[in-house]
């Protein structure tokens, strides 16, 4: 059982929301899975520019980091995906890496994947613009969302306290879903929902060679 945790702050050890992701792997690492930690800032991931090489040949023509790292994230169980709130949204690397991943989505590469979403914040509530769009996103991969937590740095330390607390008991239940397969039935609704979706999409698209015969493999279910 792997977990793999992403934390995408640029402020390295003095990271407030790697402190929740570090928090989600003790409590899923308690559980009996084993926890790897990645600095994505640390990291040299390009842009995405839309060639669609990816969805031709299932792979990124660049050479960067991001390979190393995606092949992390599709051989994982489960997933601890952590940004501060820049503007309203996740930080820039964050956002790259996503971008990259554009043939996950198609291919709905994250199915049967457990997620876990973190982050930090200024404001009161300014945390959840962020977990609410990285479960989005999640879903939209195809992984079931086990839970969120954050916190508002404006309202001391004892709200990260409390909410290093909730990470921790969420990284213990993303073990045990992991583990039992649970099946969260209204996320489902719109896993299945995104599933007919890209199937449909490329099956209409069958230049995009990889993803078709991805699809085709699976007789198109």
């Amino acid at each position: 059982m792997k977990v793999l945790g992403i934390n995408a702050s640029p402020k390295g050890s003095k990271s407030q929301t790697l402190r929740l992701v570090n928090k989600v792997l003790e409590g899923a690492k308690s559980a009996g899975a084993d926890v790897e930690l990645v600095d994505v800032c640390k990291l040299n991931i390009e842009y995405c520019n839309a060639c669609q090489v990816c969805y031709k040949k299932g792979e990124c023509n660049k050479k960067d980091d991001f390979q190393g790292l995606y092949d992390k994230m599709l051989a994982a169980d489960g997933l601890v995906m952590g940004s501060p709130n820049y503007l309203r949204s996740i930080t820039a690397q964050m956002k790259t890496l996503l971008d990259r991943m554009a043939d996950a989505i198609h291919c709905q590469l994250l199915t049967g994947k457990y997620s876990v979403n973190v982050a930090t914040a200024g404001g009161a509530g300014q945390d959840k613009a962020v977990t609410e769009y990285l479960n989005g996103i999640m879903i939209n991969f195809g992984s079931f969302v086990t839970g969120n937590t954050g916190a508002a740095m404006s309202q001391g330390p004892k709200a990260l306290e409390e909410a290093e607390k909730r990470a921790f008991d969420l990284g213990k239940t993303l073990a045990e879903d992991i583990r039992t397969r649970r099946d969260y039935i209204e996320q489902r609704k719109m896993l299945e929902q995104n599933r007919a979706y890209f199937m449909a999409l490329v099956k209409k698209n069958p230049e995009w060679e990889h993803e078709y015969e991805h699809w085709n493999k699976l007789n198109w279910t």
